[in-house]
């Protein structure tokens, strides 16, 4: 098939976001002579989110979690790539609109443009707990983190020594785990004999939930599992308590002040913009309610993916938003869409759980597939395996491969770098 041949009633597919969701569907769409797909996305590259806290805490560089979108989908020559902010959506006239006041008409719409973490009506929280959603947040979080023993290094007084090396993290559901984890045995395990004047295996690790148990998605057998061994690694686990108030000093949950100059956010999501975009029903998180075949309910050519959907699965359950989620999602779009051009019919969205997994340090995990469990050093092996396997490109397999034998084998991390978070 010569993919280079233009066709003027090529059916027009925007694909809003290059994450799971919306690669999935271009995947799915791609090299077809009757479609010409175009991607807008703010970013020019396509992120491995669920690798992403590892970038925080120093076991991965950006690039073996992030790939530049053009590259792929450079041998595609129906898929055109553009990195723009899109700004809103007129369905009547079937055009996406820009931030820079161009106008994109499509015949076909995928938005996938995500979710970022909620506050819940407390923005300003986010100068001191900032979120983990981008390469921006993870090298953020990694200054902060590596700044906190630099800084207490330099402390005069124990007071201030003690500031610096608490660290508060709020939220415990997978991300929260994991950051907690890693922060204490980097703290405990890698760094007490670079620093000279603090012992770093004094530092406070605290997981602070609003809930009665961590990881409230996972079995209770499992969450206790994962509690006793954050527990080992020295991680306080302050469980049924719910922040109201972060500020530059530290926390307040309940009727505690906790006072910590690094507190990180991992508590909450909203979804993008869309629903506000489409004028139509979003749930309590933001998220775009939509139809069993994942389109907007009056309109049968626009579609929601990902984060930003809200749809339930044959049990009547939501379906959670995770990358096996959005890239389920995102293959089932693009499978309708060509069937519409067709004229042919498209079964319901059918959601595959394929199980929830969090890590817990170095060699830690708890994994629950619906028919199994997996917890301990066996868990950690099937988690790192499931997560090689969906990254993208063997370099990226090789990379982290060897990063995480690197780590598991010496203790040293190979990202241990403070830089700037670029303003532009």
């Amino acid at each position: 098939m010569n993919e280079g041949v233009i066709m003027t009633d090529q059916h027009h597919v925007v694909v809003v976001g290059g994450g799971f969701g919306g690669l999935s569907c271009v995947n799915e769409i791609r090299g077809r002579r009757d479609i010409r797909i175009t991607l807008i996305d703010q970013k020019n590259h396509h992120l491995f989110q669920p690798l992403l806290y590892q970038v925080a805490t120093t076991i991965l560089p950006t690039s073996d979690v992030a790939w530049p979108l053009r590259r792929l989908v450079r041998k595609c020559k129906n898929v055109t790539t553009l990195m723009a902010e899109v700004s809103g959506v007129d369905k009547d006239a079937k055009t996406v609109s820009l931030s820079n006041g161009d106008t994109i008409a499509f015949d076909s719409l995928v938005l996938a443009t995500g979710a970022r973490h909620s506050y819940f009506g407390n923005d300003h929280w986010e100068e001191y707990a900032p979120g983990l959603k981008t390469l921006e947040d993870a090298i953020k979080i990694r200054r902060r983190i590596l700044s906190a023993f630099e800084k207490a290094e330099l402390a005069t007084t124990d007071e201030e020594r003690k500031a610096h090396q608490t660290f508060a993290i709020i939220g415990a559901g997978p991300t929260g785990v994991e950051l907690a984890g890693i922060i204490a045995e980097l703290a405990h395990s890698v760094l007490p004999k670079e620093f000279r004047r603090i012992d770093t295996r004094r530092t406070r690790v605290l997981l602070i939930e609003g809930g009665d148990r961590i990881l409230r998605a996972l079995p209770e057998d499992l969450s206790n599992h994962a509690a006793k061994a954050l527990k080992k690694l020295g991680v306080d686990i302050l469980t049924d308590h719910r922040v109201t108030d972060i500020n530059a000093e530290g926390v307040q949950a309940n009727d505690k002040f906790i006072r910590s100059h690094t507190a990180i956010w991992a508590a909450g999501v909203r979804a993008s913009k869309a629903a506000e975009w489409l004028d139509i029903e979003a749930d309590r998180a933001g998220r775009a309610v939509v139809t069993e075949t994942l389109n907007v309910p009056d309109s049968e050519n626009i579609f929601v993916v990902g984060d930003t959907a809200s749809v339930m699965d044959d049990k009547g359950n939501p379906v959670p938003g995770i990358a096996p989620a959005a890239k389920q999602q995102g293959k089932y779009v693009g499978k309708l869409i060509k069937n519409q051009i067709k004229g042919k019919e498209t079964k319901p969205f059918k959601y595959s759980h394929a199980g929830n997994l969090a890590t817990i340090g170095p060699s830690e995990a708890v994994i629950d597939f619906g028919w199994t469990k997996l917890r301990g050093t066996i868990g950690w092996w099937v988690w790192g395996l499931a997560h090689i396997y969906f990254l993208i490109g063997n370099r990226s397999r090789m990379a982290v491969s060897i990063s995480w034998i690197w780590a598991y084998v010496s203790g040293q991390r190979s990202a241990r770098l403070i830089t700037q978070v670029p303003k532009d």
